[in-house]
């Protein structure tokens, strides 16, 4: 795992924020958001309506697609700040939102059904904790994503100039090798039921290209090759408690929508 920099678990204060969503505006950040949203949801699919605790997750790219698929969520943000982007959802009662401290829920053992965390763990520098007290929490399932240095993201010291001036607002970030994520869901008793990579080529060539129809054709060439199963990222991982038959790990990618 290559640590870049050390990030308080405050940092869903800033993917939360309308500079963040940013990030994802346009067709091609639409299309980002529909593949994040198609792999988790067909990841919920044995969990019909189940309640749902998205830690960190004030940006809304889930809360907002699984309340409406008839999910009972609630969003945990480190600061009240964190709600604002969903704040007409929360008062619409369509989800629940709750501040605390994500290294410390404040949720008995096994009381939702599903534990989510996207956008969190490669800016907190404490990210086992996080995993951690997924896991304590939930009773089913846990469904994370992570960028992982086993993929084109191995360039990332040397083009992270370019990203910045692409990007703009890009943060560094920890890009963790699939066996440390693994090994801490080991430790809480959970097993890998899953993992699906999304992209094979880096996402700021797709934002740098602005052209979401191009972008799609090349990542269904990329998953044809097999190279977006070996070595794609940001991988979405779900983990069940206990032993785990049939692993589904290497799952298809879900990038040709």
């Amino acid at each position: 795992m290559e640590k870049i920099q050390e990030i308080a678990p405050m940092a869903d204060l800033e993917t939360a924020s309308e500079n963040y969503a940013g990030r994802f505006s346009g067709p091609v950040g639409a299309w980002f958001l529909d593949i994040q949203a198609a792999i988790a949801l067909d990841m919920l699919n044995t969990y019909p309506r189940a309640s749902i605790l998205d830690v960190g997750g004030g940006h809304g790219q889930l809360a907002v697609p699984l309340s409406r698929q008839g999910y009972e969520v609630t969003v945990l943000g480190s600061h009240p700040d964190c709600c604002r982007r969903i704040q007409q959802d929360v008062e619409a009662g369509k989800m629940k939102y709750a501040t605390a401290n994500l290294l410390e829920l404040p949720f008995a053992e096994n009381s939702v059904e599903v534990a989510i965390c996207f956008r969190l763990l490669p800016h907190c520098a404490e990210w086992r904790r996080v995993i951690d007290e997924l896991c304590r929490v939930a009773s089913n399932a846990v469904i994370v994503d992570y960028p992982t240095g086993q993929s084109m993201n191995c360039l990332t010291d040397m083009l992270f100039g370019a990203k910045k001036k692409i990007e703009k607002n890009t943060r560094p970030y920890t890009l963790f090798r699939h066996r440390d994520i693994m090994e801490a869901f080991e430790k809480n008793n959970y097993r890998v039921a899953r993992r699906v990579p999304q992209f094979f080529l880096p996402m700021v060539l797709h934002r740098a290209l602005k052209h979401r129809s191009l972008s799609s054709i090349m990542e269904k060439g990329c998953a044809a090759l097999g190279l977006t199963r070996l070595w794609g990222s940001p991988v979405i991982l779900k983990a069940l408690c206990g032993e785990i038959r049939g692993s589904e790990v290497g799952g298809r990618s879900l990038s040709s929508l």
